[in-house]
């Protein structure tokens, strides 16, 4: 059963919207389809989470106009903090609200034949290859998230790496967030050919207050065979944001596709990470941190599946909840029936800081095949008062041992941020969320 939602824009507004955007056919086709079922389709429904009176539709522009950054000593400091200090042998994209506001692309990966562009550009220069990936992992009909996401996207990257070529560099992207009245309904989506490998993180950077933003984020990573995707994230976005995020990867045969994601928004949000192991010999891994504060309230769903025989999928789940938040984890290994010799393990650990805190672990394994290897651990609880003994027995005063052991716990996902910048952006969150 589905409630009934008035959305902001019919079908005729977003079909004048692509065509002025200059998009291809069949991307207006699919906008327009997708707008004409979200309303009969129901909205996700994420464990112990009632979401039925967030606001995911509600908002009055599809784009709002932001300035271009000429150089990177343009970007705000913020963001320059987040960029390597070589940043001009790197490629660097940057989002500024829904408007491409800079890109570079380093000699070495224009030589390479690798495309990396805003996703309107990719629209228009590479239709046919946008077209058969796009919304291909997600689909449109899934929910009516999904599908508002299609009708309105708005934003968003595309990295495309072709056979044979392996990207010594991370790429980097970039979505500053700095107009109370953009909402984001970003799309990023990355390929990666047979034999190729990549390593792409982003950022989603709030340096505004929104009273009543949302944001719709879908990404979509394909692997082909052989092909390995490194993938990080860190979201920012900031307390009035009620986001909506749903990354998903496809690996085929020997495929590997691995996750680091810093999972640090002030708003309300849910999250669904998914991992389809399809081809033989195929690998997942997914490592995230999450950090609740005030009365927020999250969900995170993590899942990997396997379809292909000897695959293997690992989940790792760090969060620390405090205040009055609530944080719901979800972790699910499935294994289909004929995806013999695979292994799923999964490990979710929470801790409480505060008494008011709420912090469900739930390891869920969904196993359809005698011969394989599965195994999962979960934790919730407070600091370890043997640790905390510990190191204030060293001489160090209370307040700083809670903090040494929070930053240890959510180190084995921080370590795996492949930007320095990042890396030390994320651990300035986490310092800022847990005081």
């Amino acid at each position: 059963m589905t409630t009934e939602t008035k959305l902001p824009f019919d079908q005729e507004y977003i079909s004048s919207f692509s065509k002025e955007m200059n998009e291809p056919e069949w991307l207006t086709q699919l906008r327009v389809q997708s707008l004409g079922k979200a309303e009969g389709l129901a909205m996700p429904r994420p464990d112990k989470t009632k979401i039925d009176k967030w606001n995911f539709t509600q908002f009055e522009k599809l784009l709002v106009k932001s300035d271009e950054f000429s150089s990177l000593n343009e970007l705000p400091e913020d963001i320059k903090a987040l960029v390597e200090q070589e940043a001009l042998d790197n490629s660097l994209y940057v989002q500024r609200n829904n408007k491409p506001a800079y890109l570079q692309l380093s000699k070495e990966v224009q030589e390479q034949g690798v495309v990396f562009t805003d996703i309107f550009t990719a629209a228009r220069e590479y239709s046919d290859l946008l077209k058969k990936h796009f919304m291909s992992a997600v689909k449109p009909d899934e929910n009516r998230l999904t599908a508002l996401h299609a009708a309105f996207m708005n934003g968003g990257a595309f990295l495309y790496v072709p056979k044979n070529v392996h990207v010594k560099k991370p790429i980097q992207a970039i979505f500053l967030h700095d107009d109370a009245e953009a909402n984001l309904f970003n799309h990023v989506l990355v390929v990666a050919e047979d034999n190729s490998s990549v390593t792409y993180v982003e950022n989603y950077f709030s340096a505004t207050e929104s009273k009543s933003g949302l944001a719709n984020i879908v990404t979509e990573v394909i692997a082909g065979s052989n092909a390995k995707v490194q993938y990080g994230a860190v979201d920012t976005l900031a307390a009035g944001m009620t986001t909506y995020v749903n990354r998903r990867g496809t690996a085929d045969r020997d495929a590997r596709i691995e996750w680091a994601l810093g999972m640090m928004n002030d708003g309300n949000t849910i999250s669904e990470n998914v991992t389809n192991l399809v081809g033989d010999g195929s690998y997942g891994d997914t490592k995230s941190v999450v950090v609740g504060r005030g009365e927020q309230v999250q969900n995170f769903t993590t899942m990997v599946v396997h379809y292909g025989k000897n695959s293997e999928g690992y989940i790792l789940k760090h969060g620390v909840v405090k205040d009055s938040a609530t944080s719901i984890f979800n972790g699910i290994g499935k294994i289909e029936h004929g995806a013999s010799k695979s292994n799923a393990e999964q490990e979710s650990r929470v801790l409480m800081l505060s008494e008011k805190a709420r912090g469900d672990a739930n390891p869920i394994l969904l196993i359809d095949e005698d011969d394989v290897t599965a195994g999962h651990a979960a934790s919730v609880g407070r600091v370890d008062p043997l640790q905390l003994y510990y190191l204030m027995s060293r001489g160090i005063p209370k307040t700083e041992a809670e903090r040494l052991i929070i930053h240890g716990f959510l180190a084995p996902v921080v370590n795996e941020l492949p930007i320095e910048g990042v890396k030390k952006q994320l651990v300035e969150v986490i310092e800022r969320k847990v005081k």
